[in-house]
This record gives C-alpha cells, sequence and structure tokens, in this order.
C-alpha cells in the first residue's frame, strides 16, 4: 500500500526536506520579514516556514536577537555604496551612502528600531563601514576622529529611520500621531513669558522635510569631525 487512507502520501513517499544551513536560514528570514515585518519573524515562525522544530534553528542561531542582526546585515547588503564613487565633493557622496542606509532602515520600521540596539558584525555592515572611513580619509578627517564620527554617523541615520519609519499596526502609528500633535500644540503655544526661545522660533522648530534635516545632521557631523579634536586620553 502506497498511501494512507486519508488519500495523503507516506512520509516516505514526501520529497525529502532541503538541509537547514545558516544562509538558508538567514534567507528565509529576510523574505519573512519583507513580507510580514521584524516583529513577526521569531524563532517559531521561522521554523513553522522551514518546516522544522525551532530547537534545530538554535544550532546556527543562538537566539532572536541574533536572528535580528543577521537580518539587518542582510539587508544592509541592498546600500548603495556605489555612490561613494565618481566625481563629485566627499561630503556629498558621503551623505548619500548614508541616505541610502538611512532608507533601507525606513522600508521596515521594526529594523529601525532593532538597529538601535543590535550589533549587526556581518561582512555588509562592514563593507559600509568600510566605505564610510573611506570617504572620511578622502576628506582628510584625522583616522582618530573618524573612528568616532563613524559612530555618530550611524547612529544619527539610525535613530532618525526609528523615529520616523511608520509604526506597526494601527494602534501604535495612532499613538504616534497623537504624541506628535501634543508637542506641535505644545511648541506653538508656548509661552512667550516663560519660554521666550521656543516662543520665538515658533513653527521653525518643526519646519523642513524629513530629508532636508537628516542631510544637514550629517553634515553638521561630518564638519563637526573635521573641526573638532578628540580629548587627550588619559
Amino acid at each position: 500500500m502506497t498511501a494512507h487512507l486519508s488519500g495523503r502520501p507516506s512520509r516516505r513517499e514526501r520529497p525529502a526536506k532541503p538541509a537547514l544551513t545558516q544562509d538558508g536560514i538567514i534567507s528565509t528570514a529576510v523574505r519573512l520579514t519583507r513580507a510580514e515585518g521584524l516583529q513577526k519573524v521569531t524563532m517559531r515562525r521561522l521554523a513553522q516556514e522551514l518546516d522544522t522544530g525551532p530547537a534545530s534553528l538554535y544550532v546556527y542561531v543562538r537566539n532572536t536577537a541574533e536572528l535580528h542582526a543577521a537580518i539587518l546585515d542582510e539587508l544592509v547588503g541592498t546600500v548603495d555604496l556605489g555612490a561613494a564613487e565618481g566625481a563629485g565633493d566627499w561630503r556629498e557622496r558621503l551623505v548619500r551612502v548614508l541616505v541610502s542606509y538611512t532608507t533601507v532602515l525606513f522600508e521596515q520600521p521594526g529594523l529601525a528600531k532593532s538597529a538601535l540596539v543590535a550589533r549587526p558584525s556581518g561582512v555588509h555592515h562592514l563593507d559600509l563601514m568600510e566605505v564610510l572611513l573611506a570617504l572620511l580619509d578622502e576628506g582628510g578627517v584625522p583616522a582618530d576622529r573618524a573612528a568616532w564620527a563613524l559612530d555618530l554617523l550611524l547612529q544619527h541615520a539610525t535613530a532618525t529611520a526609528a523615529e520616523h519609519a511608520d509604526r506597526d499596526g494601527a494602534a501604535e502609528a495612532e499613538a504616534d500621531r497623537r504624541s506628535w500633535d501634543a508637542l506641535s500644540a505644545a511648541l506653538l503655544g508656548a509661552s512667550r513669558t516663560r519660554h521666550p526661545h521656543l516662543a520665538g522660533l515658533g513653527a521653525d522648530l518643526l519646519s523642513g522635510a524629513p530629508e532636508d534635516r537628516l542631510r544637514w545632521g550629517f553634515h553638521v557631523l561630518i564638519n563637526g569631525a573635521l573641526d573638532t579634536p578628540r580629548p587627550p586620553q588619559a
């Protein structure tokens, strides 16, 4: 007899499952992230997609945090590092790469928030860091300052993406909108007696397109790295 009474094939007749590999696990996790969002990509959900048990995945990935860091690194591989090449001011090319990185984070709201605490150490993240350091070197930023500026530039990109990315779910999005409305109302209604500087700036505190503010912030950090020596080491 070659089949069960239910008509379903027996286990011996089912096609063999592909062997688990770390690359295959991460590739599936990235696909799930794009389809369902990072917050839905748990070890249990990933195991279900791979038709295996969660325990089998821990051989390749220690926990969900490590899994999310690996997903982040894979998606960082889509950053346009080619923007660093060609003619043009080194600052503008550096900002173009950083904007591309921020855009990748914008595309996955959970990814931006995860990147604030994740410590990606994969080859794609190292590639990004290498390109940024090469551009800082091209611009004459001393190596010791570049080492610290790299951290600040990536922090600015990541925090901006986390702050402005679309929220997961209608309830979270509504709460975020209300908090922004409350802040706007507070700033625009600031007392000229108690908060004269806030009242004087008024709507300008909230002015500018997000990308313009992002790019300006990068330039502030880059120019600051050129002109601000690191403090003496004790």
